[in-house]
């Protein structure tokens, strides 16, 4: 970036409303631009989602836990001119997960995809050709989709004369938007062990697998295809080090300092209103905050897009954190112990809106790979499962239901007690997500992935009424997830004026 453009921007002023990864990444590189960039945060510390907990020794990663293409993050970096080896280190993760199920069976997903063929054809008959066809495929759904709209926006009329679009258009029979999920993986694979771990990858945005389009198995490819990472010092740690370069880059951040509106005048931007009732003025301002609160609570005097804000919203989770007092080697970094019947599982929070009686559990294990994270000989247990966003159900009733549920079930899949070894307990429930993050009804993901058009139904990184105003992070487009959100601050940095 020359200097002489640099010095075109100095003295003009931006604000962004939140620090998750999508607003700490717009505030580098709108920083990178000359702007002087002030990051309001209603929160004690940084990161939203990616966030972090310490308990009696123990170290809990709070939100986010699989890390996928680190090289978003070096960017930043190198956009900036440092080495991001000097700020944050990761390393590929060997054999990321593992897959439990009722009838005793144990799946490694090996990190080496011919060793994952091999495990696949031992335990389930899979033939390795037809796995490697369906790397294939997801590969190449992510190839036509990436140009299109997960790098770039789908707001802009002249990216929909580029040659990748244009690509794209010509190969979109090949992204198999009117077959489900569920349905795709079952033309592929006919072991029932084998679509659960593939239907699985839909609730990594909150998604039914049943509904959601197979265009969707571009998340696999980036697990599968490209590699699962892990922070040198966990997930936090990519926090820490984009907080660092965002203040060697001159950008402020003002904690615990909630923004209370958007000043708009005449269809500009003009500043931001603190909840203390200190207006601040800015040339530009970016909302991290979650699209429907951005308008409801930060835009109450301008006209809302009420058919994006009024589309349904993605699941919620319950999440658990359990200092655990001993190690269990049978146990990976991350590790899901499945459902017996994923279907009906998927029936019932979708449907029906509750968790299931049998959940399907998450379990990540920082430790493995972290030891600072736990106690010498012990284990920092993150668990999750599934829930419907709040609708204004009585979550502490059903907290310690689904806790019991979760504690049966690891006990009967790993034959032991796990209750006598939870030496320390935190977590974290719809609710809880709603207060906390602005998350709207805590629904992580922002609107629902469950239709073959929701890809096109999220809001622009700009708004096209007021002059000034941009939008980063998971509830605007392309999407939630680390990739996706970094992918939304890369967009909004291409139209940024």
């Amino acid at each position: 970036m020359g200097s002489q453009y640099i010095w075109a921007q100095m003295g003009k002023k931006c604000a962004v409303i939140g620090s998750g990864i999508a607003g700490l990444a717009a505030a580098i590189r709108i920083a990178a631009r000359g702007y002087k960039v002030d990051v309001y945060e209603s929160n004690s510390a940084p990161g939203g989602k990616i966030s972090e907990k310490h308990i009696n020794g123990y170290r809990f990663d709070m939100g986010p836990s699989v890390f996928m293409l680190p090289g978003l993050i070096d960017e930043l970096f190198t956009l900036c001119g440092k080495d991001p080896k000097d700020y944050f280190r990761y390393r590929p993760v060997k054999d990321p997960f593992r897959y439990f199920f009722e009838d005793g069976s144990v799946i490694n997903a090996c990190s080496d995809l011919n060793e994952f063929a091999a495990e696949l054809k031992q335990k389930t008959g899979t033939p390795p050709a037809v796995f490697n066809k369906y790397l294939k495929d997801i590969a190449v759904k992510y190839e036509i989709t990436s140009g299109v709209f997960i790098e770039n926006s789908l707001h802009v009329l002249s990216n929909y004369f580029t040659r990748k679009f244009i690509s794209g258009i010509f190969n979109f029979n090949k992204i198999d938007s009117f077959k489900s999920m569920n349905e795709l993986n079952r033309r592929f694979f006919k072991d029932k062990r084998v679509i659960q771990i593939f239907n699985n990858y839909a609730t990594y945005i909150g998604s039914d697998p049943l509904t959601t389009p197979a265009t969707l198995n571009v998340i696999q490819h980036l697990e599968l295809n490209t590699g699962v990472f892990l922070p040198e010092k966990g997930m936090y740690d990519i926090v820490r080090a984009l907080t660092a370069l965002a203040e060697e880059m001159g950008v402020t951040f003002h904690l615990n300092t909630p923004v209370d509106e958007i000043c708009v005048t005449g269809g500009s931007v003009t500043g931001v209103k603190l909840r203390n009732g200190t207006t601040v003025a800015y040339d530009a301002v970016v909302s991290n905050m979650d699209v429907f609160f951005t308008y409801r609570k930060l835009l109450r005097s301008q006209p809302a897009p009420e058919r994006i804000l009024a589309q349904p919203k993605s699941t919620s989770l319950l999440c658990f954190y359990w200092g655990i007092n001993r190690s269990y080697p049978e146990l990976n970094l991350h590790n899901l112990f499945f459902a017996a019947d994923d279907n009906e599982e998927y029936e019932v929070v979708f449907k029906k809106g509750v968790i299931s009686s049998d959940p399907s559990i998450y379990l990540f294990i920082s430790s493995k790979y972290v030891p600072e994270d736990a106690p010498p000989g012990c284990e920092n247990w993150f668990l999750l499962v599934t829930a419907p966003n709040d609708t204004g159900q009585y979550w502490d009733a059903i907290r310690q239901e689904a806790r019991k549920s979760i504690v049966d079930k690891i006990n009967r899949m790993l034959h032991t007690n796990i209750e006598q070894h939870i030496v320390c307990e935190e977590f974290l429930t719809p609710k809880i997500i709603l207060n906390k993050y602005s998350s709207a009804f805590g629904a992580v993901y922002g609107n629902s992935s469950n239709n073959r058009f929701s890809a096109f139904q999220r809001h622009p990184n700009f708004s096209r009424k007021i002059k000034g105003l941009y939008f980063a992070g998971g509830s605007v487009h392309p999407g939630a997830g680390i990739p996706l959100c970094l992918n939304s601050a890369k967009i909004l940095d291409k139209v940024f004026k």
